[in-house]
Order: C-alpha cells, then sequence, then structure tokens
C-alpha cells in the first residue's frame, strides 16, 4: 500500500458546499448512519421512532459525526421498494427537528419528489444509491444550494447480487461516476456541491469490492469529494466471518484504508471508534 501522503490526493482547499454549511476536506469527514427502517441489514427498527431518531442524531453528533445521512428505505441486498408516502412518514419529522443544527443533514433516498421536500424541510445534502437516474432526479436539487452524492450501483437492491460482472470494475465505476458528474453540471449542480462514492456492495463480490478499496485513490483529483460506506457490509462479514453488529473492527480498518486510498468522506454507523481511529492516523501521518 501506498504511504499515506502519497495516496491522499485532497487540494487543501477542496471543500463541499453543502446547503449552508461549507466543509473543508482537508481532514477526513465523518457521515454518521440513522436508518429509520425497520429492516436495515445492520440495525433495522432500532431507530424507527422520531424519538429515537433524535436520540441516536445527538449521540452520533456527540461522538464526532461531521455529516448525518438519514434513511428511510432500506438499500440492503434484496429489498423491496418503500411507497412514497411511507418513506415521507419515516424522514421528514425528524429532518425538520434536525434541521439547521450544528452539522449538516442529509436525505438518502431515490425518489425526486421526497428529495424536493427534504430539502424544503432543511436537508443540505441528497444521497441517492440510484445516482440521480430517475426522471428529474438533478432537477429536484438543483435549484437549491444543497450538496448531492452521486452512488455507484449496478442493476437494483431486489437483483443486485445476483451476479455482478465487470471487464475493470474500477475503471467502470469510475466512468460512469465522471458521466453522472457531467450530467449533474449540465442541470446546474455545481462541482463544489458533488460527492462521488463508488458503491461498495451494491452490485459488487467480494473481489469487486477489494479491487475498488485498493484503487479507491483513481476516484480523486476531479474536484468532487469522494465517498466510502464500507460500515458493516457484507464483504466485512466474508472476510472476518462475524455478523453485523460484531463488525466495528472491521469496519473502522476498512475506514482508515479508504482514507488512506483517498476517501473524503466516510459514511460509518461507530462514529467514535472511527473518530479516534482517524485522528491516530492524522497526528502520525501529519495532517
Amino acid at each position: 500500500m501506498n504511504s499515506p501522503h502519497a495516496s491522499r490526493v485532497t487540494p487543501h482547499d477542496l471543500y463541499l458546499r453543502c446547503g449552508r454549511y461549507t466543509l473543508p476536506l482537508k481532514r477526513p469527514l465523518i457521515m454518521g448512519i440513522i436508518n429509520a427502517t425497520p429492516d436495515s441489514f445492520s440495525d433495522g427498527g432500532e431507530f424507527f421512532k422520531l424519538n429515537q431518531i433524535l436520540t441516536r442524531a445527538e449521540a452520533l453528533i456527540a461522538e464526532g459525526a461531521d455529516i448525518l445521512d438519514i434513511g428511510g428505505e432500506s438499500t440492503r441486498p434484496g429489498a423491496a421498494p418503500v411507497p412514497l408516502d411511507e418513506e415521507r412518514r419515516r424522514v421528514l419529522p425528524a429532518l425538520e427537528k434536525l434541521a439547521g443544527g450544528r452539522v449538516p443533514v442529509s436525505i438518502d433516498t431515490q425518489k425526486p419528489e421526497l428529495m424536493r421536500e427534504a430539502i424544503a424541510a432543511g436537508a443540505s445534502m441528497v444521497n441517492d444509491v440510484n445516482g440521480f437516474r430517475a426522471t428529474g432526479a438533478f432537477e429536484a436539487v438543483a435549484a437549491s444550494n444543497a450538496a448531492i452524492c452521486i452512488m455507484h450501483m449496478q442493476g437494483e437492491p431486489r437483483s443486485m447480487q445476483a451476479n455482478p460482472n465487470y471487464g475493470d470494475v474500477t475503471a467502470e465505476v469510475r466512468s460512469y461516476l465522471m458521466e453522472r458528474v457531467r450530467a449533474a453540471e449540465a442541470a446546474g449542480i455545481a462541482r463544489e456541491r458533488i460527492a462521488i462514492d463508488p458503491g461498495f456492495g451494491f452490485g459488487k463480490t467480494l473481489a469487486h469490492n477489494l479491487a475498488l478499496l485498493r484503487e479507491l485513490g483513481k476516484f480523486g483529483g476531479v474536484g468532487c469529494a469522494v465517498l466510502a460506506g464500507l460500515s458493516r457490509k457484507s464483504m466485512l462479514g466474508t472476510i472476518t466471518g462475524r455478523d453485523p453488529a460484531a463488525r466495528v473492527h472491521a469496519s473502522v480498518a476498512a475506514a482508515l484504508l479508504a482514507v488512506q486510498q483517498g476517501a473524503h468522506i466516510v459514511r460509518v454507523h461507530d462514529v467514535s471508534a472511527t473518530r479516534d481511529a482517524l485522528a491516530v492516523w492524522r497526528a502520525v501521518s501529519g495532517d
């Protein structure tokens, strides 16, 4: 593996414009996950009620989260779509309570209607596993000042792990993301508002995921933040043999490796442990 200094590609003036927040990217940022769902693979049902979501949000901020990401539709392999009204009911009340606080709040959704409503409720970012491919998705965000995260997914959640196939996974995922960045810019979304995510575990085998992690540096240098979401995912279970709740150590290791390879943002369940690991890494690397 390259040294941290060799693999980091972050210019010290790179930042993410995220609603009313400006997030400098000269240090790695931590996005804390809140799954407002009954069936997410790791913590489904734990933070399903409004008071649970708000308590979880405060805990993540106290642990060091720089961004909160709230989702009301599970995108685990095999997951079925959630109707708009139900997804709206799960997330909008929490967004309204959390918006304008100490950290920006991101909405994790594929639905343009909910994107617009979430931004109106105060969301500072929209995180779309579908890469804003739905009709009207870019337009739902463009007129605002919210950031977007464009993720790569081969297929769709219900069937994406059936038989993922690539010739060169890194080249193909990077090409897709660059095409979507150009489409976002054409829709009026400036590059300083865009993050890209290679989509670990979304239509990828273990070998594909490991190749993407090794070659994550190839996604840098384009003026966009690079986000990596590896926390508690099945690839870590395959490697360690552990269930999702017991993948904390593997998740922290994966987040640290992602940052060493150029990630600007890591999306995690275990904020405190990740923060401590990154603090040690920064002290050693001199960042």
